[in-house]
C-alpha cells in the first residue's frame, strides 16, 4: 500500500515537471512572435526607446496605415495571394495525377521514370541556365514564372505514391470491372480518399510559394506589376538596414513618420499571419499525413 502511494506521489511529480515544462516551452516559443506583434501595434517613437514586451505601450495603427500606403506593397500582396491560390491548387492536382501513374503496377516503365524523378532532387542545372531557360520559353516578366517552373515537385510526387501504394488496389480493380476508365478511377477514387497527404502537401506548397522572393528578384523585379509581398518586404528591410531609398515616391514621407523597426515588424505580421489562419484548418490533415508510413500493416 506505501509503495502505491509513493507511486502515485512520483507521478504526481513528474506530471508537474511535465506541465512546468511544456509551459516554459510555450513561453519560450509565444514570446518572439508576441513580441514582434506588441511592436507592430505600438507607437514608433516609442518603440525608439525599447523595453517592449509583449503589449504595446501605446497603442496605434500608423505602422500598418504606412504599409498599405506604398503602392507596391498592396500590389505584391494581391499576387501573392493569387499566386498560392493557384499554384498550391495547380501543383497538387498535377503532383497527384503524376503519383497515381508511377503507383499503376501496369505502368512499366514507373520504375525508370521514378530513377530519373529522384535524380533531379540531387542534380540541377543551376541557375544562369535555369534563367537561360525561362527566358527562351518566355517567361520572363510573366505571372506565369511562378506557377510553372514550380508545377512539379518530385518530393510531393513520392509522399503521395507513398500514401496511394498504401490504398487497397482492390478498389481500382473492381472499378475497372464496372467499366471504369482510368480518369474515373483517379477523380472518383484516388482523388478523394487521398485527403490527408493531398492536404499535407498543399500546405508545404503554399508555404513555399507565400513565401518566396527570390524567383520575383530573378524574373520579375523590372516588372512592378507582377511583384510580390516577399519582394517588397525585403526591398524594405534592406532600405530600413542600409538606408537606402525604398524607390516608392512615398517612401522618404512614410519612413520619416515611422521607425524601421515598426516597419519590419508589421509587415512581418502582415506576411505571417495569412498562413497562421490556414494552418488550423489542414492541422488534422497533415498530422495524419505526416504518419504515413510510420506503420505496416
Amino acid at each position: 500500500m506505501q509503495g502505491v502511494v509513493q507511486k502515485n506521489i512520483g507521478d504526481k511529480i513528474f506530471d508537474l515537471f511535465i506541465y512546468v515544462f511544456m509551459t516554459v516551452v510555450a513561453i519560450v516559443t509565444l514570446y518572439p512572435f508576441l513580441n514582434v506583434l506588441a511592436i507592430s501595434f505600438n507607437d514608433s517613437v516609442d518603440t525608439v526607446r525599447g523595453g517592449l514586451t509583449i503589449y504595446p505601450r501605446e497603442f496605434t495603427l500608423k505602422n500598418y496605415e504606412t504599409i498599405f500606403g506604398f503602392e507596391g506593397l498592396v500590389t505584391g500582396f494581391k499576387n501573392s495571394v493569387i499566386r498560392t491560390v493557384v499554384g498550391t491548387a495547380i501543383g497538387v492536382v498535377a503532383a497527384s495525377m503524376m503519383a497515381y501513374t508511377l503507383s499503376r503496377p501496369d505502368f512499366q516503365a514507373r520504375r525508370w521514370m521514378s530513377v530519373m524523378f529522384a535524380l533531379t532532387m540531387y542534380f540541377s542545372g543551376g541557375l544562369i541556365p535555369g534563367f537561360l531557360l525561362m527566358k527562351h520559353l518566355g517567361l520572363i516578366g510573366t505571372f506565369s514564372v511562378y506557377i510553372i517552373p514550380a508545377l512539379l515537385s518530385v518530393w510531393n510526387v513520392f509522399v503521395i505514391r507513398s500514401y496511394i501504394d498504401g490504398l487497397p488496389y482492390a478498389l481500382q480493380e473492381s472499378a475497372k470491372i464496372d467499366g471504369a476508365s482510368d480518369w474515373t478511377i483517379f477523380w472518383r477514387i484516388i482523388f478523394p480518399l487521398c485527403q490527408p497527404v493531398l492536404a499535407t502537401v498543399a500546405l508545404f506548397i503554399a508555404v513555399g510559394h507565400w513565401n518566396s522572393w527570390f524567383d520575383t528578384y530573378l524574373f520579375n523585379n523590372r516588372s512592378p506589376e507582377n511583384t510580390t509581398l516577399q519582394f517588397e518586404l525585403m526591398k524594405v528591410l534592406l532600405s530600413t538596414q542600409t538606408g537606402s531609398d525604398y524607390r516608392d515616391p512615398n517612401a522618404q514621407q512614410a519612413m520619416a513618420a515611422v521607425s524601421p523597426e515598426s516597419i519590419k515588424m508589421a509587415i512581418t505580421i502582415v506576411v505571417t499571419v495569412p498562413i497562421l489562419l490556414v494552418y488550423p484548418f489542414l492541422q488534422k490533415y497533415f498530422v495524419k499525413g505526416m504518419t504515413l508510413g510510420a506503420v505496416k500493416s
